[in-house]
C-alpha cells in the first residue's frame, strides 16, 4: 500500500522507509558501477555518481542518480553544447527521434544547448537489483549513441531533422 509522496508504503507516512530503500539503491548502484568497470565517482551532495561510456560514435558523460523518491534516472549526455541558431531543428530532430522510443527520451535544454538522454526508473517499494540497473543503463547509452551521428548532424552540419533521423533508422541491410 502506498501512503503516497514521502511515505514508506506502510501507511504512517514517516519517510524513514523511503530513504532507506533510496540509500540501498544507491549502495547497490555504486557497487554495480564498480563490478560493470564503469568507474563511478560520487557527486558531492547527492546520491549521485559520474561515469562515461566509450561508444562508436562519441565519448559521453553520464550521470547515475538515486531521488529520494525511490526512482533512478540515468543520464547520456552528448558531449558538445548545440548552437543557439541550430536549437530548433536539433529540437525537430529530438522530437523525431523519441516518438516511439520505448526506453527513455532525449531532452534539450534551450538555455544553453545541452542534449542528453534519459532513461529512469521507479522503483517504489522494490530493491533496485542488478538487472534493473543494467537494462536502466544500457539503452540509454546505446540510444544515444546510436542517434549521436544524427544529431551532430543537424547541430553542426545543417542536415534537415527529418532526413537525418530518418537516415539512422533505416533498417540494416540483411545478409541474405
Amino acid at each position: 500500500m502506498s501512503s503516497g509522496p514521502g511515505g514508506n508504503g506502510n501507511g504512517n507516512g514517516n519517510g524513514n522507509g523511503t530513504k532507506r530503500n533510496a540509500e540501498l539503491a544507491f549502495q547497490a548502484l555504486g557497487k554495480w558501477l564498480e563490478e560493470d568497470d564503469w568507474h563511478p565517482v560520487r557527486m558531492e551532495g547527492m546520491l549521485a555518481f559520474r561515469t562515461g561510456f566509450a561508444g562508436e560514435n562519441a565519448r559521453v558523460v553520464c550521470v547515475a542518480e538515486i531521488r529520494p523518491q525511490q526512482q533512478f534516472l540515468f543520464y547520456a549526455l552528448v558531449p558538445n553544447k548545440v548552437p543557439e541558431e541550430r536549437r530548433v531543428p536539433v529540437s525537430e530532430a529530438l522530437t523525431r527521434a523519441n516518438w516511439g522510443l520505448r526506453i527513455g527520451n532525449f531532452e534539450l535544454d534551450f538555455t544553453d544547448g545541452e542534449i542528453r538522454f534519459k532513461s529512469s526508473l521507479d522503483f517504489e517499494g522494490e530493491l533496485l537489483t542488478p538487472a534493473l540497473i543494467r537494462n536502466t543503463v544500457y539503452p540509454a547509452v546505446a540510444t544515444l549513441d546510436h542517434y549521436l551521428p544524427a544529431i551532430m548532424a543537424v547541430a553542426y552540419g545543417g542536415k534537415d531533422p527529418a532526413e537525418a533521423i530518418a537516415e539512422v533508422e533505416k533498417p540494416e541491410p540483411s545478409d541474405s
